[in-house]
């Protein structure tokens, strides 16, 4: 699910993990997955997965939806850019 504001887009993205093997071999199998190479994902539903989701805020975001910054760049405290970093 996602939760979208206007002017600023995406402000939470959430989601849930497929927890029935049955349902995600299939789907791996649609997508022409090698399954091989998920064997760690598979076996952490084989042997014991319970149903999760969760979501994510970006904090940049919902400060300038609630501040009505127009651009993302004045709201982040931290910001990167290319130079601004002395190594």
């Amino acid at each position: 699910m996602d939760l979208l504001v206007p002017g600023v887009g995406e402000l939470v993205g959430g989601s849930q993990r497929e927890e029935r093997l049955d349902v995600l071999e299939a789907k791996m199998n649609e997508l022409d997955l090698v399954l091989d190479d998920y064997w760690w994902y598979m076996d952490l539903r084989r042997f014991g997965s319970v149903p999760h989701a969760g979501y994510g805020l970006g904090f940049e975001r919902l400060v300038t939806y609630v501040c009505g910054i127009e651009n993302i760049r004045d709201a982040i405290a931290f910001p990167r850019y290319p130079g601004n970093a002395e190594f």
